[in-house]
């Protein structure tokens, strides 16, 4: 029986026009002048309406090569439902305007089987943006392939438990046919987001945003998920996707496979310069397998 997850920010967050939106991506993708590489096997890629994010999402869904990736692990965070765990979805089947991308069943049932996971109904499903926002740059890059996703909602975990999920997932990343996506955005400063650190060291407020993205940036890329959860206790940075991007650097320590995180791209929706401003930031990664460890 089909249970089918809409494209609920469609027509909102992103055009609903299936040229349109094809187009769009296109172009992005086409701009961002990245080849394609077998070695990537992951992204880091942000969430916010495509005016915002879109064209720096393509700096991480430009580097895909889809020939031999089967099954997209999409994990994300969870903005409206409360849940100390991570959840998936009881939908077979998610919508998106340009091509739809059927759920990994049989893996969504080992991943169930485990006990770990919790499952969400699907108006939470279609209420988070997070995984949604990856959907149509996934569509576009695996057309005329045949994928399928297992989404993951990734709640509010303690970095106990998100050593726990790393290890449970970690074998996956050692399958080739298995690609990651995960979704985050970065800083999101502002009186409204209850967010304000300013180090006067760099200058304006939105040059000191970005020293201290560029800093967890770095971080992420050591593949240390301890010292990526110590600068988030000491600098609180409002990084929405700080738990799904914990998962995979536990994942990544755990796996046998050498891979290495590489940002490609930042950007800041405005340029914060008093505090009545605001903004988010918007960081892209690939995962590419590291030749230099590999044997």
């Amino acid at each position: 029986m089909e249970k089918i997850r809409r494209a609920s920010h469609a027509g909102s967050w992103y055009t609903d026009n299936p040229k349109q939106l094809s187009d769009e991506l296109e172009g992005w993708l086409h701009s961002s002048g990245l080849t394609k590489s077998p070695d990537v096997r992951g992204v880091i890629a942000p969430h916010a309406g495509y005016s915002y994010s879109g064209r720096a999402a393509a700096y991480a869904f430009g580097n895909i090569d889809p020939s031999n990736i089967k099954r997209i692990f999409l994990l994300g965070p969870s903005h409206h439902y409360f849940t100390p765990k991570c959840a998936l979805s009881i939908a077979t089947v998610y919508k998106t305007p340009i091509g739809d991308l059927p759920i990994d069943l049989e893996v969504t049932e080992q991943l169930k089987a485990t006990g770990k996971f919790e499952q969400m109904d699907i108006h939470v499903d279609e209420a988070e943006h997070s995984m949604e926002m990856h959907l149509p740059y996934l569509a576009k890059v695996f057309e005329g392939h045949q994928v399928k996703v297992v989404p993951i909602l990734v709640g509010a975990l303690s970095a106990e438990i998100e050593a726990v999920y790393g290890q449970l997932l970690a074998k996956y990343v050692d399958d080739p046919n298995n690609f990651f996506s995960v979704s985050s955005d970065f800083c999101h400063w502002g009186s409204r987001f209850n967010y304000m650190y300013h180090d006067k060291n760099h200058g304006a407020i939105y040059k000191s945003i970005e020293a201290l993205d560029k800093m967890g940036m770095d971080i992420i890329e050591t593949g240390d998920p301890d010292a990526f959860k110590k600068y988030l206790s000491d600098y609180e940075n409002t990084i929405c996707g700080r738990h799904p991007i914990s998962v995979f650097l536990h994942m990544l320590r755990n796996c046998s496979t050498k891979i290495k995180v590489k940002f490609l791209r930042y950007e800041q929706s405005s340029q914060c310069k008093t505090t009545r401003d605001s903004s988010v930031s918007y960081a892209s990664a690939a995962a590419k397998l590291d030749g230099s460890s590999s044997s």
